[in-house]
């Protein structure tokens, strides 16, 4: 299925986390050097080493970031939904992906030139302010999922990924759907797949999660905290 919209670049760009609170005129000069694309579902993006055209806003559908290995294998390094960017990093050091890119279902993106980017952030500072944020966060995130990989074992990383899906100021029992395939989170955790389901199994087994599909009920999550500490 290929999505569609009915919206013009400027009005998608303002539903994006980076760029709301643009003006009208703002939002106009940047959708100027902008381009919107459908990517179906398996469809490859860029391959690494590929040079990249500007930055991408994921509109709708998944985005999966990997990093191949020789033998064929991937580490998955980000999934990317509905309002992530992904790209930044490669525009501002303007080098060549590191990673590769590939949409998981059908996908509606727009891509950001590099020159209109950079246009933009010279006129406002607010935009400055949020693309370092978004470049922190996305920072922090690859620390925590380094630390994962070294400090904790499987059944911690697992844990961890439920505990961190929580809402927030939550205690009890809340559900989450996974965003993605098992292997592909297996993948994120740095994980083989029949690992990341025998924990699962563990787990349920504990009585500490209830498993329906992708869809996983955490029963207590004062309890889950404990049984990891």
């Amino acid at each position: 299925m290929i999505l569609e919209t009915r919206h013009s670049i400027a009005e998608i760009l303002s539903r994006q986390p980076l760029f709301r609170g643009l003006s009208e005129a703002e939002l106009t000069q940047i959708s100027s050097g902008c381009r919107e694309f459908h990517a179906k579902k398996n469809e490859v993006l860029f391959q690494k080493g590929d040079t990249p055209e500007g930055m991408h806003a994921v509109v709708a559908g998944q985005i999966k970031l990997a990093l191949p290995s020789s033998h064929g294998a991937e580490k998955i390094v980000h999934m990317c939904g509905p309002g992530t960017t992904f790209g930044e990093a490669v525009v501002f050091l303007d080098t060549i992906y590191p990673i590769s890119g590939q949409a998981m279902t059908d996908s509606l993106l727009v891509l950001i030139s590099k020159r209109v980017l950079f246009e933009a952030m010279d006129n406002n500072s607010m935009l400055s302010r949020k693309m370092l944020a978004s470049l922190s966060a996305r920072l922090h995130e690859l620390i925590g999922d380094m630390e994962s990989c070294t400090l904790l074992n499987s059944m911690q990383r697992v844990i961890c990924f439920l505990i961190q899906a929580a809402p927030a100021n939550h205690s009890g029992r809340f559900e989450i759907v996974l965003p993605s395939s098992k292997q592909n989170i297996a993948s994120q955790l740095n994980l083989a797949p029949e690992t990341f389901s025998r924990a699962l199994k563990h787990l349920s087994d504990q009585a500490l999660i209830e498993i329906k599909g992708r869809s996983i009920s955490v029963v207590d999550l004062q309890l889950l905290k404990n049984f990891s500490a």
